[in-house]
């Protein structure tokens, strides 16, 4: 009879898995059947309204490939601004994508401006481009290429930069056109800097403001009076500091305010906030005991607004990456000239608008949760701190003319909590023993282990060797996502050349 039992437990295990694994891929049929839809409604629309102007058919191509490269933004860079809330619970993965395709969509349309500049960065120098068909061919070729790195990236769960890779597409596309020569290399070399200013910047940043949580009110004796005192200033810091970077990233092709402005923006906004949010933090905590989780609850709504808002800031400046070479394709086909600043049409912002939310939807929550809880384990105040650095470091490296990137900035601040918070359970500390009812899994204290000695020794003796070797940030996504930022550059510069010389041999 126990045979019979066990065989029937493993077939309806093989079921099971099965049923799963057939589930997962009508899924993923279904996702792609609709990203087919939105590209074949791009393609529809440009030859409804411009079928009889000439060279309508690569027109029709080129607005393929950028709705293409707005879903892989969507699908991968999004992740950044919305994966912390997720992670920590702040935000369902529903709520998030809602709120992010809502604000990423507005961002594009309100605040994407009406010029793009159509060569990323000045990397290449468009008057050593023999004609603008030429050039035309490498703005294809360039966004293309970024397109695909971006799916694959997403594809493996890596989170890369999309400016880094219309850099490379535009890079590797331009020097095919024209040579080495036609590339800016100084500003290549800044580029490069980048990959390493921008994840140690986030990441200390991150890292100081959770130290300053944990020291100044999770490590005291009294956590409800301590969060009453600097709760209010700490949310005050972040309504400033997102204050100054909507003005200096988010809003700034409508408004663009002098850097006195937006500091006195950032002061008047720290104190208009500071006096509401402490009587409302003063409601909140009327009947708290202390506990952690009851602390990181007060960062809940500080975190859905700044989900909010770096959403509407990503959608303002990074729908150029998808619409810049696109209203540079569709200017040079239109005038025969090569143009360095290039009006937007209606539709192509639509397409780079809509195109970004509907790749968030669809194929956005892989990331999310890579960002949100696969690298280290975030609570409310471990996100808070890596949305706080996300506007803290844009605003701190351009103070120093430091170039940054923003999805290195998100990802590196993950990875510097997850590292202090490994570095701080590893350390033999003495914490009160209020502290230790609800002590966070991985940031035990000597009590702890004190208290299971005299219990059962061997226990804890295991404990402690466990304690100690415990790692609680996920090696293989440091060295994936590492891996992915050193090769987005030249991986895209690779496929733009190579797409440079297809697109070339079929026009001739």
């Amino acid at each position: 009879m126990s045979v019979k039992k066990t065989a029937l437990d493993k077939d309806l295990k093989w079921q099971k898995r099965m049923d799963a694994g057939m589930g997962a891929t009508a899924s993923i049929s279904a996702k792609l059947g609709l990203a087919i839809v939105f590209l074949l409604a791009c393609s529809a629309f440009v030859a409804f309204h411009m079928g009889g102007l000439p060279q309508s058919g690569f027109l029709i191509a080129a607005a393929v490939i950028g709705g293409y490269m707005a879903l892989n933004i969507g699908a991968n860079d999004v992740a950044n601004n919305v994966g912390p809330a997720v992670g920590s619970k702040a935000l369902t993965m529903v709520g998030a994508l809602l709120i992010a395709a809502v604000f990423e969509a507005a961002g594009a349309i309100i605040a994407g401006g009406d010029v793009v500049g159509t060569i990323k960065n000045g990397i290449i120098d468009p008057n050593q481009m023999p004609d603008a068909q030429t050039f035309v061919w490498a703005m294809m070729a360039a966004l293309l290429a970024a397109a695909l790195w971006l799916n694959l990236a997403t594809w493996l769960g890596a989170p890369v930069s999309t400016t880094h890779s219309i850099v490379g597409g535009v890079m590797g596309a331009g020097m095919a056109a024209v040579g080495l020569g036609a590339v800016n290399w100084p500003t290549m070399g800044t580029i490069a800097a980048s990959w390493v200013i921008s994840p140690v910047l986030g990441g200390l940043i991150a890292a100081g403001f959770l130290a300053f949580i944990k020291f100044r009110i999770i490590y005291t004796a009294d956590r409800v009076a301590a969060a009453r005192k600097w709760v209010p200033i700490l949310v005050g810091v972040m309504v400033s500091a997102f204050s100054m970077y909507l003005m200096m990233k988010g809003v700034k092709k409508v408004w663009k305010a002098d850097t006195p402005v937006v500091i006195a923006i950032g002061i008047a906004a720290f104190f208009i906030t500071v006096i509401p949010v402490r009587k409302a933090v003063i409601r909140a905590s009327a009947s708290m005991t202390g506990r952690r989780k009851e602390i990181a609850s007060l960062f809940r709504i500080p975190l859905v607004v700044s989900a909010a808002l770096l959403s509407f800031a990503h959608g303002s400046n990074d729908v150029a990456n998808a619409i810049g070479p696109l209203a540079a394709i569709v200017s040079g086909v239109d005038s025969g000239e090569i143009v360095t600043k290039a009006p937007i049409p209606i539709w192509v912002m639509v397409i780079g608008a809509l195109g970004i939310s509907a790749g968030l939807i669809l194929f956005g929550p892989k990331l999310i949760k890579t960002v949100g809880s696969k690298i280290t384990k975030l609570d409310p105040i471990r996100a808070y701190t890596v949305a706080l650095s996300a506007a803290l470091t844009v605003i701190v490296a351009s103070a120093l003319g430091l170039p940054v990137s923003s999805t290195h900035i998100a990802v590196g601040a993950v990875f510097g909590v997850g590292f202090l918070r490994e570095s701080l359970s590893h350390r033999r500390r003495q914490v009160a023993p209020p502290m230790l009812v609800d002590a966070p899994e991985g940031e035990q204290s000597d009590e702890h282990l004190e208290a299971l000695r005299q219990i059962d020794p061997n226990e804890a003796e295991r404990a402690e060797k466990k304690l100690r070797k415990r790692l609680l940030v996920r090696r293989r996504y440091a060295v994936t996502i590492a891996t992915a930022w050193v090769v987005t550059v030249p991986a895209g510069a690779f496929l733009g050349a190579l797409l440079f010389f297809t697109i070339r041999g079929i026009m001739l």
